[in-house]
């Protein structure tokens, strides 16, 4: 299986933190030195490995905002 390239060109926040200390984070990443995208996942400590996640481009992430504004928590 080929290598996976990354790239985290900014840390937008950390979510949350589990009691092993990987956190869920909203990074922007670039992907095999792909435009960089809006990235949710699970990482361990240092980032040396990583859980599986969802990537977004800014359209997308927009539209996920306005989805979570209209939701009444």
């Amino acid at each position: 299986m080929a290598e996976i390239k990354y790239d985290i060109k900014e840390t937008i926040g950390i979510l949350s933190e589990n009691s092993k200390g990987w956190t869920k984070e909203l990074n922007l990443i670039s992907w095999n030195d792909r435009e960089p995208k809006y990235d949710l996942r699970d990482w361990a400590p240092e980032h040396e490995k990583m859980g599986k996640g969802l990537t977004l481009s800014l359209d997308e992430l927009k539209e996920l905002k306005k989805l979570i504004d209209k939701m009444s928590l």
